[in-house]
């Protein structure tokens, strides 16, 4: 009898593969080295073998002496394996101009004036346009133009065969940390983050060795850089970093199934990462995304506040279980992963040996008192938070574990002439939506505004006469949050920019597109979950559409919301709005928000 073929899923993105010159013969040489030739290929299904994601999610990269492999402050979503030869990793920053970008242009009064006569006739207009397609498919694009002088200035250390690099930002979707150049001739297995993340779930061998290298190079830095452990002594801090654990929930690329997804079935898919009543058996260290606090209130539950990259949860239980032992209480509130999130997880045996002996009394006292407090509430089916909660969250490390902001229940108010409190339902609106990811989310009141279009029209002054935003976007009661760039916390746009052009820069950390290098491949306003960046066609100063002259089709340039960061004075939406309805808002800061709602 025949055999009937076996039908599987491939991943989608194999449609695409991250290398087109990867051969059967390439994956076949790469299984017979380490770390490969050491993993079992069993452990892969055949809907996504070890070959498959080494064939569609790798490919072999060749530089020359001075290729700039990664750049410091670059978001990149790929890790590099050394196949041949060695890099220099540079261990100081080097100057902008050193590593190929562009200083931007600050504008002055007469550039600015000037303006009102130098516009252009036609919108979206170029004087020059300068192809890039080939960088898509190269590995390096910059290259260093004095190596020695590189060498002989700044300190380095040398990575050879065999080493890995690279996968720490492609993993957590933070920036790079260093410069990456080759040092001499070098060929390199660049492997983009999803088959990174593939393997890593189906080799325990290799996730461990990811782990182990973050331990070593990164984690130490990490827990110093965290205010309530700053005070852990030296000797101390070494059995910290040996004794985290790496914690990893949700899914990375939330943002592709966000807008496809229905709000509830996304309440009811963020993966818990500590249960209301539950024993707390460590403390908490977001490292990258967002979770959801919450507390049963019903059949369901009630968004008390979400935490982010550099807070934590669970010290107050912690510290009050460390002073009454007799007594102990279980976890308070539950913590989800909203969309993706890193957490690092200290023991509770090293958090009462090493850290809550560094906390002063007054702290301690705080902690204690606020675990009892949210504990009576919970017993009563109450959960309001002080605003002095919000304020001890800023200004006292050992208190993180507070509530950012405070919340009431649906249409609560306090007493008179004390600060109103944010609505718990425009708090849940903000985690699912995910609008929370903004710092400059623009705000407009619907009951101030009157449609009149002067933020529009400003912003079209400035742009070459075509808005950088659309004044539509969710809506939440009287308040819409428009649909311009909100210069994201989490900046998803930037994975997979083939070069480079949309980037978050260093000095204002704003997220900015360098137009001359745009290649108009969509891929930034594919990721946008929030649909803030459009495709525009471009032409000449004389109106006429520019042409591919391969393809024959209009050239496309990604256009978004830059802050007017050539313009005098900031936002000139904002400026421009006559009856102070419109807001830059960082969603970071929610004390902010709810002065900006309650005015």
């Amino acid at each position: 009898m025949d055999e009937q073929p076996v039908v599987v899923e491939r991943p989608q993105r194999w449609e695409a593969p991250f290398g087109d010159q990867m051969t059967r013969m390439d994956v076949d040489a790469l299984l017979t080295i380490p770390p490969f030739r050491d993993m079992d290929e069993s452990r892969f299904p055949a809907s996504c073998s070890l070959r498959d994601v080494l064939l569609n999610d790798a490919r072999i990269v060749e530089c020359n002496n001075g290729d700039i492999l990664i750049r410091e402050g670059d978001y990149g979503n790929s890790a590099f394996l050394i196949l041949d030869g060695a890099v220099r990793v540079v261990l100081e920053s080097l100057p902008p101009a050193t590593l190929g970008r562009q200083s931007a242009r600050r504008p002055g009064w007469v550039r600015a004036i000037a303006q009102i006569w130098n516009r252009s006739a036609a919108p979206e207009s170029r004087h020059q346009v300068r192809q890039q397609r080939g960088a898509a498919a190269s590995g390096a694009g910059v290259f260093l133009q004095d190596v020695p002088g590189v060498l002989d200035a700044h300190k380095t250390l040398r990575l050879q065969r065999g080493e890995m690099f690279g996968e720490l930002a492609a993993l957590s979707r933070t920036p790079r940390t260093a410069t990456v150049f080759s040092d001499g001739r070098c060929v390199a297995l660049e492997i983009r983050w999803q088959g990174l993340r593939d393997i890593m779930r189906r080799a325990p061998e290799f996730k461990h060795h990811v782990d182990k290298l973050y331990r070593a190079n990164s984690l130490a830095t990490h827990l110093r850089e965290t205010p309530m452990l700053s005070r852990v002594s030296a000797e101390a801090l070494p059995q910290l970093v040996a004794a985290a654990e790496f914690e990893t929930y949700g899914s990375f690329d939330w943002y592709v199934e966000h807008s496809r997804t229905p709000t509830p079935a996304r309440l009811a898919s963020e993966p818990l990462i500590a249960a209301e009543g539950h024993y707390p058996n460590g403390l908490l260290l977001i490292r990258s995304g967002f979770a959801r606090l919450s507390v049963r209130q019903g059949s369901g539950h009630r968004t008390l506040a979400y935490l982010g990259k550099g807070q934590h949860f669970g010290l107050a239980e912690l510290t009050q279980n460390w002073q009454n032992p007799a007594g102990p209480v279980a976890i308070l509130q539950s913590l989800r992963a909203v969309g993706y999130v890193d957490v690092i997880r200290i023991p509770t045996a090293h958090v009462e040996s090493f850290v809550l002996p560094t906390l002063e009394s007054a702290e301690i006292e705080q902690l204690v008192a606020e675990t009892r407090r949210s504990r009576h509430f919970a017993l009563a089916g109450e959960h309001p938070v002080s605003s002095n909660s919000a304020h001890a969250a800023t200004t006292a490390p050992s208190a993180a574990t507070t509530l950012p902001v405070s919340f009431g229940a649906l249409g609560s108010s306090k007493s008179a002439g004390s600060e109103r409190e944010l609505e718990t339902s425009l708090l849940e609106f903000l985690v699912e939506t995910r609008i929370m990811n903004g710092t400059q989310t623009l705000v407009v009141d619907l009951d101030r505004c009157t449609r009149c279009d002067d933020c529009v029209r400003a912003c079209e002054a400035g742009h070459d006469g075509n808005p950088r935003f659309i004044r539509t976007g969710p809506r939440h009661g009287s308040f819409m949050f428009a649909n311009a760039c909100m210069h994201c916390v989490d900046p998803v746009c930037m994975i997979g920019c083939p070069t480079g052009a949309i980037a978050r820069d260093s000095v204002t950390g704003n997220v900015l597109i360098n137009d001359a290098t745009c290649i108009g491949c969509q891929t930034c306003a594919n990721s946008c979950p929030y649909d803030n960046i459009q495709m525009v066609e471009i032409r000449d100063p004389k109106g006429s559409l520019l042409l591919d002259e391969q393809t024959q089709q209009p050239i496309l340039k990604a256009t978004k919301c830059d802050l007017c960061v050539d313009q005098l004075g900031g936002p000139a939406c904002q400026r421009a709005c006559p009856h102070d309805a419109l807001v830059r808002i960082d969603m970071q800061n929610l004390d902010s928000l709810q002065a900006w709602v309650s005015r």
